[in-house]
């Protein structure tokens, strides 16, 4: 279980493939805290630390992981927003997130604002996926409010501190990101979906 709070931005340092999964090392700050079998979102993808030497960390993405998130197209040298799993004594200062992606989505515009940063993203939409504006929605890993909201698009606006301590200051038009919509809705979405079977 995860907030959606990032705690920090890590760098990827190797990428290793083996068969269909991939291996991702990631340099952060509090990887000598890390356990081994410890959960961490990576843009908002729960994997379990596999292995940590010298300050830097190794996970495991399967297949599956790979088709549904943006993480096979991570690069040595990029950025990844990074959270640890929620302690249940915690305040939950986002939303309930549980970094199990839905889909992805393209950023389509990325417009600087007045103090602040516009980012209209577009989804596709045959997983039948919804936003509600001032609803809740995770992106990268990233909790955030939909300011508007549209069939298969929605837009959300970004603060100064969320730019400067995630990656999104290096999100560009047409980069993919990773989607976790609102946990409730998906539930309030699948109990419409069975009274119409």
């Amino acid at each position: 279980m995860f907030t959606g709070i990032i705690e920090e931005v890590g760098k990827i340092s190797k990428i290793e493939v083996s068969k269909g999964n991939i291996d991702y090392t990631i340099q952060a700050n509090f990887a000598k805290e890390l356990k081994i079998d410890q959960s961490v979102a990576h843009n908002g993808v729960c994997l379990t630390v596999v292995d940590i030497e010298d300050g830097k960390y190794k996970v495991t993405a399967i297949e599956e992981t790979l088709n549904k998130s943006n993480l096979n197209h991570l690069e040595i040298g990029h950025y990844i927003n990074l959270e640890r799993g929620m302690k249940m004594n915690a305040h939950l200062d986002g939303h309930i997130v549980q970094g199990h992606v839905d889909q992805t989505a393209v950023c389509q515009r990325a417009e600087t604002k007045n103090g602040s940063w516009e980012y209209t993203f577009s989804y596709d939409p045959k997983l039948m996926n919804v936003t509600i504006e001032k609803g809740s929605i995770t992106i990268n890993g990233v909790s955030l409010t939909v300011v508007n909201s549209k069939l298969n698009e929605f837009s959300v606006a970004i603060i100064p501190f969320t730019y400067e301590h995630t990656n999104f200051k290096n999100l560009t038009e047409g980069d993919v990101v990773n989607l976790e919509f609102d946990v409730i809705g998906k539930y309030v979405k699948r109990l419409l979906e069975l009274q119409n079977n």
